[in-house]
């Protein structure tokens, strides 16, 4: 019997209100893998020698930010 056979098995067995505990776990569980999952920025451009310095972010948001008007009144 798989596992996944076997968690059907065990949960059916289950009052409706353990089954909800038993989703929510499973969706915490699911959240947890995914952000683990994620990568740096710095990790998926690691291997094409590409250096990113505070400078170039301070560049970077004067040329978005630039003629963005400062008054809204």
């Amino acid at each position: 019997m798989s596992i996944e056979e076997q968690v059907l098995q065990k949960l059916r067995d289950l009052p409706l209100e353990n089954q909800k505990e038993v989703l929510d776990f499973v969706s915490l569980l699911k959240d947890r893998n995914a952000r683990k999952s994620r990568r740096s920025l710095r990790g998926l451009w690691n291997n094409l020698n590409i250096e990113i310095t505070e400078e170039d972010i301070a560049d970077a948001r004067r040329e978005m930010w630039g003629n963005f008007p400062r008054d809204i009144s």
